[in-house]
């Protein structure tokens, strides 16, 4: 990932993509028509569909929106199990985000989900997906990425 450019590139995937909530739980999305974003220093932030996401999983956060230098303004959603599971867990405040009307150089995501894998269960080709050190980003570590990664302690300044 030290070879991912910057600014960063928008990459389509055909690989499997799945997201839960929870250990077990339903399934909230699942595609093989998802996009990786490439950043340098970065584990790669994936992105699903909206069309590929269960409907009524998301609800518009109250989680105030951010930018990104590169993609624009982003939009916030808490997930949630649909309302038939039992043993539900309690929604994911902003647990997912979307860039409504992204830059040009990302209007294919245009309303596509990103989940934050540090709130839900993320698998890819069914490796759980592990979450990017620090909080603030969301990229989805697995074993064929390779670190280290801005984010965790003394990044900052990277």
């Amino acid at each position: 990932m030290w070879d991912y450019p910057r600014p960063p590139a928008l990459v389509r995937s055909d690989r499997l993509v799945e997201v839960r909530l929870r250990e077990g739980g339903p399934l909230l999305a699942t595609t093989r028509r998802a996009w990786r974003v490439l950043e340098t220093s970065h584990p790669p932030t994936w992105y699903v569909p909206r069309e590929d996401v269960l409907d009524g999983v998301l609800a518009l956060s109250d989680a105030p929106s951010t930018g990104c230098e590169w993609k624009g303004r982003a939009t916030y959603w808490d997930v949630a199990e649909p309302s038939s599971s039992t043993g539900a867990p309690a929604p994911r405040r902003a647990g997912a985000w979307t860039y409504e009307e992204p830059t040009p150089r990302f209007r294919e995501l245009a309303g596509a989900v990103a989940f934050s894998p540090s709130q839900v269960v993320a698998t890819v080709d069914g490796e759980r997906v592990r979450p990017q050190e620090g909080g603030f980003y969301g990229g989805w570590v697995t074993d064929d990425v390779v670190g280290p990664f801005k984010g965790g302690p003394g990044t900052w300044g990277w």
